[in-house]
């Protein structure tokens, strides 16, 4: 696996100071301000294109209808919309490319139709009393990390007609194992000797930081485990919080040096429904998968199992923050292991 350190913001853009300390969220917000975030995000074509394919295949829910673009970005989403038939559409973006996004609907004659508003979701007020339609790219890293979900959800039972649509409308987080040792062996074991010292305390500050990287589908030996279900027309913000139990079957005689978790994406609304995946199975998408690595080398034969429990919340700083606690237990032919991990996405 290609090591890849996780950066504090969505795509590793850094913020810059304005003259006066800035929070974490005046980071995050300030990092979507620059063009690279939204080019990877433009050239990203499994989410690009499946939104595309989505906005199509609702056409008869957009056409002539009021729809709400959350984190609208460059606009391509409310562009997609009002090609479909539109009557009017509200794009937020509380980032300064929100000023861009108002040139390019300009540029491409949609200023009858699309209204780009600068601002936070839950400072400002819309035209409107109520919208037929919200679509969002609101999902991070780890499907949570830096997520607008809490966003979404805010605009959803303001705005939202009774029957309205939401796109896109379910998600599932899931976990796989994988084996990794030379990645563990080169980026975290190197501490226990560099040039004849032991720097283990910054192993153990290092393993607690998930990867978010790339995993090569050969890696993977065990079975998938859904940990999480997201209804978005129904979920709540309380419901962020949670703690999924997984069992993960061997499906070879091997080692696991990390778990690993990837999202799917559904968008069911539709004449036909249609998803994308962020697998290590499937193509790849900008969010690729998010590595915990565990201090145990499991050693696991085919049809042996791996249980425990992941939680997850919101950091009490900052809640696009997230802490996760990773439980597990192999009771195996070969070896027993049992341990406990805190992890940060920061």
């Amino acid at each position: 696996m290609a090591s890849m350190e996780m950066s504090g913001t969505k795509g590793g853009v850094e913020g810059e100071e304005s003259g006066k300390a800035m929070t974490s969220k005046d980071y995050y917000f300030d990092s979507y301000s620059h063009f690279g975030i939204h080019e990877e995000m433009l050239k990203d074509e499994v989410r690009t294109s499946e939104y595309k394919r989505a906005i199509e295949f609702n056409k008869q829910n957009i056409e002539g209808k009021v729809v709400l673009d959350i984190g609208c970005g460059t606009g391509i989403l409310s562009l997609f919309c009002a090609k479909v038939g539109a009557k009017a559409v509200y794009a937020i973006d509380c980032s300064e490319i929100a000023n861009y996004a108002k040139l390019i609907v300009k540029e491409n004659g949609y200023e009858d139709v699309i209204t780009v508003i600068k601002g936070k979701v839950e400072e400002i007020e819309l035209p409107v009393d109520k919208v037929d339609v919200i679509v969002s790219e609101w999902m991070g890293y780890f499907l949570f990390y830096e997520s607008m979900l809490d966003t979404v959800i805010h605009a959803r039972d303001k705005w939202l007609k009774p029957g309205g649509i939401m796109l896109p409308d379910y998600l599932t987080l899931n976990l796989v194992g994988i084996e990794d040792a030379e990645y563990k062996r080169e980026k975290l074991d190197f501490w226990d000797n560099v040039y004849g010292y032991s720097m283990k305390c910054i192993k153990e500050v290092a393993i607690t930081e998930p990867l978010v990287d790339v995993v090569d589908s050969q890696q993977i030996c065990t079975g998938v485990q859904l940990l999480r279900e997201v209804k978005v027309p129904e979920y709540s913000v309380e419901d962020c919080t949670f703690t999924s139990p997984f069992e993960l079957t061997a499906t070879r005689n091997d080692y696991i040096h990390a778990l690993v978790a990837y999202f799917d994406t559904t968008f069911s609304t539709g004449h036909k429904a249609n998803m994308f995946s962020t697998s290590p199975q499937a193509q790849q998408t900008h969010w690729k998968q998010t590595v915990f690595y565990l201090p145990d080398e499991i050693t696991i034969c085919e049809g042996e199992k791996l249980t425990g429990t992941l939680s997850c919340k919101p950091n009490a700083s900052n809640r696009r923050d997230l802490d996760i606690t990773i439980t597990y237990n192999h009771n195996g032919k070969w070896q027993q292991a049992k341990g406990q991990m805190e992890y940060k996405m920061r």
